[in-house]
């Protein structure tokens, strides 16, 4: 049984949940994710159930330790933790939600002492090769709280049985086991080729519950690149390129005024 927690979400485009902890109750959470606890909680990192329980963190985005969050003191204790990126928070339900379901690798942020983060693979192996965020989710199980982060803004979709939906392969947060999930060819050679969505989407059979984001990581992460390989082209030209020379020259001390 997982430990029953209250939270609080704030914030708006960067989120954080804050936990409220009985005394004997803890929580755990993504390495780097904790901002700020009070006193009376102590913190505990460690592989959360041996070397090959690290290891399949890993392969799902997550770091091979994880941190455990105890309230040891007499009173009630709150641990706060935030978002990586611009985002929403999501809390699921576990015990309302079957007791099992699956996220996108590295969504993950904290849940109650008790549910456990394990790996998934989809069932297609035309998900595994072509499914752009990877074929490898995260199973979330057991009967409590859990929250997973994701990108821009949320979209919740209720799926009746035999209802489809296509969808950008990293645009997909989250779903639960019942929906079916493949990989599907977007069609069409000017599609393939100029339609800046890639070759493949993802095509999900009611019936369940997902989730999709608006700013998957990945996205935004291109967009920096892109930018930044920009920056870096215009400095190495004209005044730019000198401005770049002079404040390198400050930051190493070569340049004297």
């Amino acid at each position: 049984m997982a430990d029953i927690i209250d939270y609080t979400i704030f914030g708006d485009d960067m989120q954080i949940v804050e936990v409220e902890l009985d005394p004997g109750e803890g929580c755990r959470a993504e390495v780097g994710a904790m901002m700020y606890m009070e006193d009376g909680i102590e913190m505990q990192t460690d592989t959360g159930g041996g070397m090959f329980k690290g290891f399949k963190r890993m392969l799902t985005g997550d770091s091979f330790f994880i941190s455990t969050f105890l309230c040891n003191g007499a009173h009630k204790g709150r641990v706060a933790f935030g978002a990586p990126y611009p985002g929403k928070i999501i809390p699921l339900p576990l015990d309302q939600l079957g007791g099992e379901f699956l996220c996108q690798k590295d969504a993950f942020l904290c849940a109650a002492r008790g549910i456990d983060i394990d790996i998934a693979f989809t069932k297609k192996l035309g998900a595994g090769l072509f499914g752009g965020e990877g074929f490898i989710l995260q199973r979330l199980s057991g009967s409590g709280l859990a929250f997973v982060h994701a990108g821009g803004t949320i979209i919740e979709k209720h799926l009746a049985p035999g209802e489809r939906l296509r969808v950008d392969t990293g645009c997909l947060v989250g779903l639960q086991p019942e929906v079916n999930y493949d990989i599907q060819f977007i069609g069409g050679f000017k599609n393939a080729l100029f339609g800046g969505e890639g070759l493949f989407i993802a095509e999900l059979t009611g019936p369940g519950l997902v989730y999709l984001q608006s700013l998957p990581f990945s996205r935004l992460a291109d967009r920096i690149f892109a930018a930044a390989k920009h920056q870096n082209r215009g400095e190495s030209k004209g005044v730019a390129g000198l401005g770049g020379s002079v404040l390198g020259g400050l930051i190493s001390g070569d340049r004297k005024f």
